[in-house]
């Protein structure tokens, strides 16, 4: 298993390094970045301005917003150098489109090299890839080239279709899955109506990706539980964005994922922009290194999570961060309670009355937040309406509007037209 040697370094050794590469990076911006001229200018930062990491708070952050207004702007390179076009989902808005150079693709596939050894990944491994590799989805690109660097075998099956699933697990016979948690407990429950000996198969661990399957003390959560309760497998959660090009994959301990500080300087900042503290709520603010094509200075992610420094005993000294715990945008604020998604997420996947969902939120007429459950209940009975509305009411000490479905209309919800992942947020406000 291969571990880059800044990660094994003191916290000193690390934050020098990043130091450097954080200063190369402000000159490359002054030199080719029409956006971060422009921003330099607008806030009056010198070049003598910023002398070390201590400085940087003096650079306003950036947000998502800045980067759909002015995509093309954050572009350091001419076009003839783009090798690869990929764009955000665009669950926060528009999708932004992030352009790589080839050097860029080679970093991306080196993050995922490095990532799948933190989930204990080796050259006898084969991976079964149950996510797109198409539609501009960096992250499928980025699996499969680390994969194959990694010296593993490959299996791109793509999302969906159980059936196929276990058809290719049955005959090519991969230890490892890459999917969506979501989609590993519908595996689970068609083995069991098929007859298939889930812990009998040649899969010995799961990649999570899109999903929580932790909680925030990194216990696992209803979706972690659900899915190891009945398959013998182990689980390595991951956190990643199209605009970091980075990922954080957790190693064996499962005590959050790993920074790379050789790829990302990462600061958790509060509602001021000020740093919090280690087991604080902040919003994930990240400084890209190595990046050639497109990289970002200080760009708030919209990710809330909390960090923690100390050293891990996989022999890591990285920062590790959280599950997220939300998304600071999606923050709802219902009727005197305020919560995010996921645990909105949480409370459905733990009701066997609730075979799938999506969470609609939209302003009612008085200009506050309204919740509509789209719910395919097992059966749509009294007795279960009343379960589910008792369930809701105990959990959230208020009951939500809720609209019982039919499968096929839930399965329209959660992958409309052109989606890389299921949808189970719909934010109208």
């Amino acid at each position: 298993m291969y571990i880059p040697n800044i990660e094994l370094q003191s916290k000193t050794a690390i934050r020098q390094f990043q130091e450097k590469e954080v200063l190369h990076l402000l000159g490359y911006l002054r030199e080719f970045s029409p956006f971060y001229r422009q921003w330099f200018v607008e806030h009056g930062i010198q070049p003598s301005t910023v002398r070390s990491l201590n400085d940087l708070w003096l650079i306003p952050p950036v947000t998502k917003e800045h980067l759909q207004e002015q995509n093309w702007d954050f572009l350091c390179v001419d076009k003839s150098k783009i090798a690869e076009y990929t764009t955000t989902s665009g669950t926060l808005g528009r999708p932004v489109i992030i352009a790589l150079t080839q050097k860029d693709q080679e970093r991306l596939t080196y993050n995922e090299y490095i990532s799948f050894c933190c989930a204990d990944g080796t050259e006898n491994d084969i991976y079964q890839l149950m996510l797109t590799l198409d539609r501009q989805f960096m992250a499928g690109m980025a699996y499969y080239n680390g994969i194959r660097k990694l010296g593993a075998g490959v299996l791109r099956v793509g999302p969906g279709v159980p059936s196929l699933q276990w058809e290719n697990i049955r005959r090519i016979q991969p230890t490892t899955i890459v999917a969506v948690p979501s989609f590993i407990v519908k595996l689970i429950a068609f083995a069991k109506e098929h007859n298939i000996d889930i812990n009998d198969s040649s899969v010995k661990s799961a990649v999570c990706i899109g999903e929580n399957i932790r909680n925030v003390d990194f216990s696992l959560n209803v979706l972690g539980k659900k899915i190891t309760e009945q398959w013998d497998i182990k689980l390595y959660s991951t956190y990643a964005s199209t605009e970091m090009q980075t990922a954080f994959t957790e190693c064996k301990v499962g005590q959050g994922g790993h920074h790379h500080p050789e790829l990302l300087y990462v600061e958790l900042l509060d509602d001021n922009n000020q740093p919090v503290g280690p087991g604080e709520d902040g919003e994930v603010t990240i400084t890209t290194l190595g990046v050639e094509g497109m990289p970002l200075l200080r760009y708030k992610t919209g990710d809330i999570c909390r960090y923690y420094d100390e050293p891990c005993s996989c022999g890591r000294h990285t920062m590790r961060l959280s599950p997220v715990i939300g998304r600071r945008k999606q923050m709802i604020k219902y009727k005197g309670t305020t919560l995010y998604p996921p645990a909105l997420f949480d409370l459905l996947n733990d009701m066997e009355e609730v075979r799938e969902f999506v969470v609609e939120v939209f302003s009612n007429e008085i200009g506050t937040d309204d919740i509509l459950l789209h719910l395919w209940p097992v059966a749509e009975t009294e007795d279960i309406d009343r379960k589910i509305r008792s369930y809701l009411q105990a959990k959230l000490r208020v009951i939500p509007q809720v609209r019982y479905v039919s499968q096929t209309d839930i399965m329209k919800m959660q992958f409309p037209e052109g989606s890389r992942k299921p949808v189970k947020f719909i934010d109208r406000r």
